[in-house]
């Protein structure tokens, strides 16, 4: 398999014989506002460009959104996916959302879909703690498998929680991919993995290998790449961790 970091969550995964994005956000840099109640309010986002033209990532088999939130599944992606794409959502209320946006094969995640050999299973998250839950909602991960391939979970915009070890020990994935940065409103816990939270899963998957996105594309991801490197190097953490630049490819056979 080959996991292409994009920018952000968005992914291009070859697995199998099919091309599968995650999470497309394809807007220009500085094009949306920071978002709410966040710190740098004085950052637009994206805070990064796109690595290349949005063309190329366009002639996909399937596209997975593991969630609606505008980081995950934006206003140009809608523009310029094609409508007819075979897209897959968490639930059927998100389905509903997409196909209103023009959308006309869109299908839920909960029906455990099959894209030619490619089984894929909805897993659950928690984007946060407490009282901030009622604002960032339902989040979902993904585990794909394949007869050729090693079992990959992409666990989505969640922190450390029963849910990702329940997930890890339901599955047993060779590659598990989370969404780091540390994402922070001004109150309350931050909503997408910490460095401490990305050395949990470490510990919990013994043998799998980690790839950590989401990093260094938004106003409230406080988690940067070299604090996190220097993180799981005190704690003698890099031999299964990988921190992938945007636009980098990574193979796993």
């Amino acid at each position: 398999m080959d996991i292409q970091l994009i920018r952000n969550a968005t992914l291009v995964l070859r697995y199998g014989d099919k091309k599968i994005i995650v999470d497309p956000f394809f807007a220009d840099k500085g094009s949306m506002p920071p978002f709410q109640n966040t710190p740098n309010q004085d950052q637009n986002n994206p805070t990064v460009g796109l690595p290349f033209a949005i063309d190329s990532l366009l002639d996909a088999d399937a596209v997975i959104v593991t969630h609606l939130h505008p980081d995950h599944f934006d206003e140009m992606a809608k523009k310029r996916l094609p409508k007819d794409i075979l897209l897959y959502a968490q639930n059927e209320q998100d389905c509903q959302v997409i196909q209103e946006a023009g959308f006309t094969n869109v299908h839920s995640l909960e029906d455990s879909p099959q894209v030619g050999d490619v089984t894929i299973k909805r897993t659950n998250g928690k984007h946060g703690t407490g009282d901030i839950l009622k604002k960032t909602g339902i989040v979902s991960g993904v585990v794909f498998t394949h007869p050729d391939e090693k079992a990959l979970y992409v666990a989505g915009d969640t922190i450390w929680c029963p849910d990702v070890e329940e997930a890890i020990q339901t599955h047993h994935p060779d590659i598990i991919v989370l969404n780091g940065g540390a994402a922070q409103y001004l109150v309350g816990d931050p909503i997408t993995m910490t460095k401490e939270d990305i050395y949990e899963v470490y510990k919990a998957a013994p043998n799998a290998q980690i790839v950590v996105c989401h990093m260094e594309s938004l106003n409230h991801c406080l988690l940067k790449r070299d604090e996190l490197s220097e993180f799981l190097s005190t704690n003698e953490a890099t031999d299964r961790i990988t921190i992938p630049n945007d636009g980098e490819k990574l193979s796993y056979n």
